[in-house]
């Protein structure tokens, strides 16, 4: 595992554990690794938090010092910033935010030339200057980069998606909660372009107020929205807009799951659906696996995180992948979750078929979930235990096809977490507190949250 850089970048609380001098060291590293042959050109973009800003001017500063230059796309999405590193053709991209964290936390995500996560191989190289003491020389004279203003790719990719609606959303009257962050002012420019009634909360960032009671992470408050207002639909986002959760016409969430199940489908009847396959992660609701097996649609199921979600798609050759979360990957169209375009793509599937939200989703059915986190000395003696391997069988043959039981454990925390899926709460609960009983059994608990 990196020290710094995890799946989803160098993330951490600003100026703590996150600083402006490792943003200018990875700058330095980037503007001399990407102009060694030639002038390197790096895209930057950043979401709505108060140390964005001063992340950005540090990373500039670092990428034009070595000789390269920085090309700022200012406050837009992460999925932007994918999407221009590829069509125009730069040696990598930067994306400044914490995605879905509170505003006091930030974190540096790379994009290679392919509009994809950065290689690890470039990831460990630059993990190894940050902890070196490598000199890397300094562009002089005319070798000093620039500061570019790119504004204009902003626009360009606001274009793009709006080029891939299909339908005039005119008489649809649409809620997006934009949730203080990169979203704010792309989405509805979309969404009027196109011709929706649209209603925006949540779009008056602060510095401070991303993700504050809102967005994807607090769906409760579009929910009521768009309950009292008698929406059509709503889409909620988060800080850096790649995740998507929709609300129906009756106030319901429709997550990640959801979205995979009405858009597969979609998909199937067209047969446009590659591989007859969806790509889900094994966080995924057991009633996902349920209707799609219903409609005969294949799965696999990668480790959580939307970066494993791509890599099975792109080694595979399926189009349409995703988390829980809200994060959806339609590999025709982006190598990214995008929360933008997914609402984009649940609108045409909704407007083509002529159907509410609620009916396209009226036959999954989600099982009830208990989840619960399980602080132990030892995570890997604790999960390869032989009473704890049993009980988890014994779980599983109980439930048989009514239900699953998973036992994972934390990538950064000596945790385990226990999840079952059942019919009932009441199910659930039994069995977590049956595995995890053993787990005291055996000396192996520290703490149950």
């Amino acid at each position: 595992m990196s020290k710094y850089f995890g799946t989803d970048g160098f993330r951490g609380e600003a100026n703590v554990t996150l600083t402006v001098d490792h943003a200018f060291q990875v700058g330095r590293f980037l503007g001399w690794y990407y102009s060694r042959d030639h002038k390197g050109q790096i895209v930057i973009g950043k979401d709505t938090r108060r140390s964005s800003y001063m992340f950005e001017c540090a990373l500039a500063a670092g990428i034009t010092a070595s000789g390269a230059d920085a090309c700022l796309m200012h406050v837009t999405t992460t999925p932007s910033v994918s999407y221009i590193s590829k069509v125009d053709e730069f040696d990598c991209g930067i994306m400044i935010s914490a995605s879905h964290n509170p505003f006091h936390d930030n974190g540096i995500k790379l994009i290679n030339r392919h509009g994809e996560k950065m290689e690890q191989e470039v990831i460990d190289k630059i993990e190894a200057y940050l902890d070196s003491k490598e000199n890397l020389p300094y562009a002089t004279g005319a070798d000093i980069g620039r500061v570019i203003d790119y504004a204009s790719g902003r626009n360009r990719y606001i274009g793009y998606l709006i080029s891939l609606a299909t339908h005039s959303y005119k008489d649809m009257k649409v809620a997006l909660d934009c949730a203080n962050g990169s979203a704010w002012m792309i989405a509805e420019n979309v969404f009027e372009a196109l011709g929706a009634e649209t209603h925006v909360i949540n779009n008056k960032p602060d510095g401070i107020n991303i993700n504050e009671g809102c967005g994807s992470t607090h769906i409760e408050q579009l929910q009521a929205y768009v309950k009292a207002n008698h929406m059509d639909i709503g889409f909620a986002f988060d800080g850096d807009a790649d995740r998507c959760l929709a609300v129906d016409e009756k106030g319901n969430l429709v997550d990640g799951d959801g979205i995979l199940y009405l858009y597969g489908a979609y998909m199937k009847e067209r047969e446009k659906l590659a591989n007859n396959t969806i790509v889900t992660t094994i966080m995924s609701n057991f009633g996902l696996y349920k209707a799609l097996d219903a409609l005969g649609i294949d799965y696999e199921k990668t480790d959580v995180g939307d970066k494993y979600v791509y890599e099975n798609m792109r080694a595979n050759g399926h189009l349409i992948g995703g988390e829980q979360s809200g994060h959806i990957i339609f590999g025709k169209y982006a190598n990214t979750g995008d929360g933008i375009l997914t609402a984009i793509k649940i609108m045409q599937a909704m407007l083509s078929k002529k159907m509410p939200l609620s009916k396209l989703t009226q036959d999954l059915k989600i099982y009830p979930q208990v989840l619960k986190n399980v602080r132990v000395q030892d995570k890997d003696r604790a999960l390869n235990d032989f009473a704890v391997q049993n009980a988890v069988r014994e779980v599983a043959e109980k439930l048989g096809d009514q239900g699953r039981i998973l036992l994972r454990k934390s990538g950064t925390e000596p945790v385990l977490r226990v999840m079952v899926e059942a019919p009932t709460n009441e199910l659930c609960e039994e069995n977590v507190d049956a595995v995890i009983d053993v787990m005291h059994q055996r000396g192996l608990v520290a703490e149950v949250k």
